[in-house]
């Protein structure tokens, strides 16, 4: 290794570890030892209630009291008025939007659990805080909600909630959760319930426009030889940052194995866990092949130092592409349809000694169908 090596790894290492305060992590913890009683306060929380030690014991604690104690009048003290939540099936634009929306969806799973996997964040309480927060949720249907009649059976599911939080409360939020894999460990049908979600969009007036090429290539030059790093704020960011663009904007899938070790884990929607930079690379490969013209866009990236070992970094992305391809979105249907999709995803990635040992990946593939169920409506009117 030359000396200029060296320094780089080096500098790359230090601003990797530095640590954030003295900060919870999650992974290693049992709840009492993140919603603490007696820890003094060791990060500065201007503005928040005295109750949170840091960012971390904020946002585990207050989503624990609201979905797991069933707070729910805390969004009140949580949220702005006017905060703007983001899902994969629509927008909410104000507080008490969210209240209702909790409701409804506790009715049907009196049982939920909603347990914290990770969090990773950044910001500081001048500017606003910034966390992505990775919940593992189980529980039972049932209840008659927006499911349908009960069916009894259990699920588990992923979900990650990205937050912008100022003075101990959100005001804007982005929510990826992976309802299609509860649907089908419910025994219900995806594709009625795709086209009735798509149904009442047509019926208030939702439309589904194709509005021409996503802006991957520009006419017939190729992509971007080089990644935006704008977003990015250390060197693990930006490295993060120019991968990805190789793999989903430039198709370079080869890239793969070198950034994630051999024994890679891949925790996937639908609760897909793989083993290997294969199967890694299958899963990436065949998210391009359904959306063989898809743009990959990352809209947010913040990373911290992780207790286990290496750093760990979050990603919140936008895909657009159109189904004309096969690949693993095999709840589009047989056959590609055409039709325009968003995919709005979050990962996380673990990184060790240089490498991708694990990857958390959350999309859903209920609002992909949901899209495409409407664009036929559409067209049919």
């Amino acid at each position: 290794m030359s000396d200029d090596d060296k320094g780089t790894k080096t500098a790359r290492i230090s601003r990797i570890d530095a640590p954030k305060e003295q900060v919870l992590q999650v992974e290693r913890r049992d709840y009492p030892e993140l919603a603490p009683t007696d820890r003094p306060r060791s990060q500065s929380m201007e503005g928040f209630d005295e109750i949170y030690t840091d960012i971390v014991d904020y946002i585990v604690r207050c989503t624990h009291k609201i979905w797991d104690e069933r707070d729910i009048g805390l969004i009140y003290t949580h949220y702005t008025h006017n905060c703007v939540l983001y899902g994969t099936m629509g927008t909410i634009y104000n507080r008490e939007d969210v209240v209702r929306d909790t409701i409804q969806r506790l009715v049907s799973f009196p049982e939920r659990r909603g347990m914290a996997t990770q969090v990773i964040w950044d910001g500081n309480d001048k500017d606003g805080f910034y966390t992505s927060h990775l919940v593992t949720g189980s529980g039972r249907h049932t209840q008659f909600g927006h499911l349908g009649q009960p069916t009894n059976r259990p699920f588990v599911s992923r979900t990650i909630a990205d937050c912008m939080i100022i003075r101990n409360k959100i005001y804007r939020e982005w929510v990826v959760a992976d309802t299609a894999t509860i649907i089908k460990q419910l025994g219900l049908d995806l594709d009625a319930f795709a086209l009735r979600l798509a149904t009442g969009a047509a019926a208030r007036g939702q439309n589904n426009f194709d509005i021409g090429e996503n802006r991957r290539l520009l006419g017939q030059y190729p992509p971007e030889a080089e990644a935006d790093l704008s977003i990015a704020k250390t060197d693990i960011e930006r490295e993060t940052l120019g991968w990805l663009h190789e793999v989903f904007n430039k198709r370079m899938f080869g890239k793969i194995k070198d950034v994630y070790a051999p024994t890679v884990q891949y925790h996937g929607p639908m609760m897909k866990e793989y083993y290997g930079v294969a199967a890694v690379t299958h899963q990436h490969l065949g998210l391009i092949g359904s959306l063989p013209d898809a743009s990959y866009a990352p809209q947010y990236i913040c990373s911290t130092p992780c207790e286990e070992g290496g750093v760990k970094v979050a990603v919140r992305w936008v895909m657009e592409g159109h189904h004309l391809g096969y690949g693993i979105l095999q709840s589009l249907g047989e056959h590609p349809t055409g039709k325009r999709v968003q995919v709005m995803g979050m990962s996380h990635f673990h990184y060790k000694d240089g490498k991708v040992v694990d990857e958390w990946t959350v999309y859903d593939e209920l609002s992909l169908l949901a899209q495409v169920k409407l664009a036929q409506l559409t067209d049919a009117a």
